[in-house]
């Protein structure tokens, strides 16, 4: 079968791998893909928000299975679009994708849904929330309400940083139209997981804990990012209270969106904070985690593609989701100054070497591939990911491999896994 998978970026480097392993697949394209995808199948210059181009490439190519990397694509209809061609989708439907789409659409369906997650309210007008944020005080969270590449969130330290943050969303519109309505919530403290389910319906069947590190520094300093790394299975939330944790978090979504006639068929993406009182839902993502895909799938035991047709299909209970005992990390290779500023353009050398490495794959993210060299072209680079018999093991092979690879003014964090270490 051929398969098409949306996007350019790390996630769907892993995706590409993942699929081109299954035996069922002669054909992987990847759209618009990057450096290191064209090593897994065919790059096709098509943007991942180019709904018709896509469906069109789709057609002309008898694609059978059109993965979705990114939630964009999602979020603006590429499943209902694939739909009337006929060409199944792994994804869900637009109104679904809008877990992820829009903050407020996600808090109030977490509200009606009885999941556990921070008090919020939600404005259109910036003297509005102006007011509620000087009258509740800080520390408080500011979230654009539309997509804004995962950075259109500030958890606010005090009120001017807050006041701040409202200003340059709903003002300067520095997240365009993303930023008209935003979510003011309380602020949590505590320890982060990822918990992703594959589902169809309601039925699913969970994939193991992740912890991601969003901001850019050690220590969890520093502005927020994409995600500067991550690993499986996470101590916080361990494989026993996986079960109780999807009754809580993963059921009840699934169970209020099939009641409304909109069943969610994809990978739901619960992002956790355990405070003194249990998990709560900070956000739901529509699709892997980036990331948390690139050590999920190096831990994934079962064909990805049964797996992917059964939830399209709606036939999910009869593929066994079976998963490598080992644990996996993620450490990524960034361009100096990201999340702000930063350069294009410089070589990347070792890939190669680090790959020799046993239990060692380099997912490439912002990269191209130009006259026989693979050069940077976004802010997280590469996505350097071992596998180990336990995480000290894991995280031991992983830096190894980051010290064979170079490019001017490379940066990474030191610390991705210390926290489960701790544990």
């Amino acid at each position: 079968m051929k398969v098409l998978v949306v996007g350019s970026g790390g996630r769907e480097h892993a995706l590409a791998w993942r699929l081109g392993q299954s035996p069922k697949v002669s054909e992987i394209f990847i759209a618009p893909g990057n450096g290191g995808t064209r090593l897994e199948g065919i790059n096709v210059p098509i943007k991942d928000d180019d709904l018709p181009g896509l469906v069109n490439f789709a057609k002309e190519n008898k694609i059978d299975l059109v993965v979705a990397g990114p939630e964009l694509p999602l979020v603006l209809g590429i499943k209902e679009a694939l739909s009337k061609e006929g060409i199944p989708c792994f994804g869900p439907g637009a109104y679904a994708a809008n877990l992820e789409g829009s903050k407020a659409f996600s808090k109030m369906v977490m509200r009606d849904a009885g999941v556990p997650t921070a008090p919020f309210k939600v404005f259109d007008e910036f003297d509005q929330a102006k007011a509620f944020v000087e009258n509740k005080g800080a520390p408080i969270v500011v979230k654009a309400d539309g997509l804004a590449a995962g950075k259109g969130v500030v958890v606010a330290s005090t009120v001017e940083e807050a006041i701040e943050a409202l200003d340059d969303m709903m003002v300067k519109r520095e997240f365009g139209t993303a930023g008209e309505r935003v979510v003011v919530e309380e602020a949590l403290k505590g320890e982060e997981a990822s918990f992703l389910a594959f589902c169809a319906g309601e039925d699913y069947a969970l994939l193991p804990s992740a912890q991601d590190h969003k901001a850019v520094g050690e220590g969890d300093t520093g502005p927020n990012t994409g995600g500067m790394g991550a690993y499986s299975p996470a101590p916080i939330l361990p494989r026993e209270k996986y079960e109780e944790t999807a009754e809580l978090v993963i059921k009840p979504i699934l169970k209020l969106l099939a009641d409304r006639g909109e069943p969610f068929t994809g990978i739901l993406y619960a992002g956790l904070m355990y405070t003194d009182d249990g998990p709560s839902v900070l956000e739901y993502n529509v699709r892997f985690g980036d990331p948390e895909c690139q050590p999920l799938l190096m831990r994934l035991d079962t064909d990805i593609v049964e797996i992917m047709l059964a939830c399209v299909e709606n036939r999910l209970p009869e593929v066994e989701v079976k998963l490598k005992d080992e644990t996996a990390i993620c450490v990524v290779m960034a361009a100096g100054g990201y999340p702000a500023s930063y350069g294009k353009g410089k070589e990347i050398c070792g890939i190669e070497e680090a790959e020799k490495l046993e239990g060692v794959k380099v997912f490439q993210a912002g990269t191209k591939y130009t006259d026989g060299k693979t050069l940077t072209n976004g802010g997280r680079v590469l996505g350097v990911t071992a596998l180990g018999a336990d995480l000290g093991a894991a995280q031991k092979r992983a830096y190894e491999a980051v010290e064979k690879l170079s490019f001017e003014d490379a940066y990474f964090r030191r610390d991705i896994g210390d926290k489960g270490l701790k544990k």
